[in-house]
C-alpha cells in the first residue's frame, strides 16, 4: 500500500498506512498560513481492500462545518469522479472505499491542474476573436494568463471575469471550462449578441501558485487574495496587483468573481450592498443577474446565500467590493458548492464538473439580460 501526494494540486501527510482499515492522514497547511482543508492524494496497492481512510485534524480545518453532509470525491483515470461514503464524528473525517482497481485518487472535489489549465489556454489562444495576455509572473514564476475576448470599440461595455483566487475552489476552473467555449460559439446567438456590446477580460485562474501548491485559500506567500484587494503588493500578492493595474488603464463596467463555498450545499450569488456607493441601479443588476440565471439554470437559486452588508460595513480588502467601489460599476460574487446541492441533488457525481460547466455556460444569458443596465 502506497500513498503519493507529490504532483499538481497533491495535498496530504500520511501519519500512519499499515491497515488499510485504518489510514490515518493529516491535510498540510497553506505555506505560509494557518488555513487548510483541500486534500488530493493517490492510494495504490489497495485493490479490492475495504478501505478506511482518517484525516485526523478535520477539525482544525478552515471550515470544520464544510464536512458535515460532504462526500469525498474518488476516481481511477482522474476524469471522471464519483462520490464516497464520508463521515465527520469527533473531529475526524472518515472516508471509506473498496477500490475495484489497483490505484484510486481521491480529493475534496474534482481537481483542476496546472497542466490542465495550460491545456486550457492552449486549446483557446488561436481562435480569432481571443488575445492571449500574459500579465505577468507569479512569486514562484508561473504566468497569469489572461483571455481578451471580442473586439473593443466605441461603446462597448467591458466586462471582467475571475476566478480560482482560492485556488482549492477547483470548481470555479471546471465553470470557466463551461463559459469560455460558449462566449466562443459563433453558432450561440447570446454569445454573439454579448460580443457586439461587449469586451471580456477573462483570468481563469488567479493563483496558479496555490493551485500547483495544493493550497486551499493562499498563493506562495501565503496571502489570502480576495483579502488583498485594497493594498496589494508585488511582494505579497503581485497576482492582484497585476490584475488591478490593467482594471485602471482599461476601465470596468462589469466585474464577476468566481469561488466555491465550504459549508453552503447552494449555488448562489453575493453582492456589494455594503460599500458606500450601494445604490439601486446596482441592487437592480444584481437581482436581475441572480434572476436571469436562476430560469436559466435550476441548480441555481436565490433563496439561500451570504446575509447582505449593512451600508458602511463592506470589506473594502476583498475583490468585488474594492472593484465596484473604485469603478463605479456592478460587481458579483458568484459562489459554488463543495457538496452536492440541497434543492437538485445528483448523489452520485453531487456538485460535479460537468454541473460547473453548465452552470458557467447559463451565466451568458444572465449576462445577456442585464448587459443594457451596465
Amino acid at each position: 500500500m502506497q500513498i503519493n501526494a507529490a504532483f499538481d494540486g497533491g495535498n496530504i501527510e500520511v501519519v500512519s498506512a499499515e491497515r488499510a482499515d485504518d489510514i490515518q492522514l493529516n491535510i498540510r497547511t497553506d505555506h505560509n498560513s494557518d488555513f487548510y482543508q483541500w486534500f488530493y492524494f493517490r492510494l495504490s496497492g489497495v485493490r479490492g481492500q475495504a478501505c478506511h481512510m482518517k484525516i485526523l485534524n478535520a477539525a482544525g480545518a478552515a471550515y470544520p462545518g464544510g464536512w458535515e453532509n460532504y462526500a469525498a470525491v474518488a476516481s481511477y483515470d482522474r476524469k471522471s469522479w464519483f462520490r464516497v461514503p464520508t463521515t465527520y464524528r469527533d473531529g475526524v473525517l472518515g472516508i471509506k472505499h473498496e477500490p475495484v482497481h489497483n490505484a484510486v485518487y481521491y480529493a475534496y472535489f474534482a481537481p483542476y491542474s496546472m497542466e490542465q489549465h495550460a491545456d486550457f489556454i492552449a486549446s483557446l489562444q488561436t481562435h480569432s476573436r481571443v488575445q492571449l495576455k500574459v500579465l505577468g509572473e507569479t512569486l514562484d514564476g508561473q504566468p497569469l494568463d489572461q483571455l481578451v475576448i471580442g473586439e473593443p470599440g466605441a461603446g462597448k461595455k467591458k466586462l471582467w471575469i475571475q476566478a480560482r483566487q482560492h485556488p482549492g475552489e477547483t470548481m470555479a476552473s471546471w465553470w470557466m471550462e463551461g463559459f469560455v467555449p460558449r462566449l466562443l460559439d459563433s453558432n450561440d446567438a447570446i454569445a454573439r449578441a454579448l460580443l457586439d456590446k461587449a469586451v471580456f477580460y477573462v483570468v481563469p485562474n488567479m493563483n496558479p501558485d496555490g493551485s500547483r501548491r495544493g493550497h486551499l485559500r493562499t498563493n506562495a506567500a501565503g496571502a489570502n487574495l480576495n483579502r488583498e484587494w485594497l493594498t496589494p503588493t508585488a511582494e505579497h500578492s503581485p497576482e492582484v496587483l497585476l490584475v488591478r493595474e490593467q482594471m485602471a488603464q482599461i476601465g470596468v463596467d462589469f466585474c464577476l468573481d468566481v469561488h466555491g463555498d465550504e459549508a453552503l450545499p447552494y449555488n448562489f450569488i453575493a453582492g456589494t450592498h455594503g460599500i458606500p456607493s450601494w445604490n439601486e441601479q446596482r441592487l437592480n443588476a444584481h437581482n436581475g443577474f441572480g434572476q436571469a440565471l436562476r430560469r436559466a439554470n435550476p441548480d441555481f437559486q436565490m433563496v439561500h446565500g451570504y446575509p447582505d452588508n449593512q451600508p458602511g460595513n463592506a470589506n473594502m480588502n476583498m475583490c468585488t467590493n474594492y472593484v465596484a467601489e473604485t469603478f463605479d460599476c456592478v460587481a458579483i460574487t458568484l459562489e459554488m458548492p463543495f457538496k452536492d446541492t440541497a434543492d437538485t441533488p445528483q448523489p452520485k457525481e453531487g456538485w460535479s464538473p460537468v454541473r460547473c460547466k453548465r452552470l458557467g455556460a447559463s451565466a451568458l444569458d444572465a449576462l445577456h439580460d442585464i448587459i443594457d443596465q451596465l
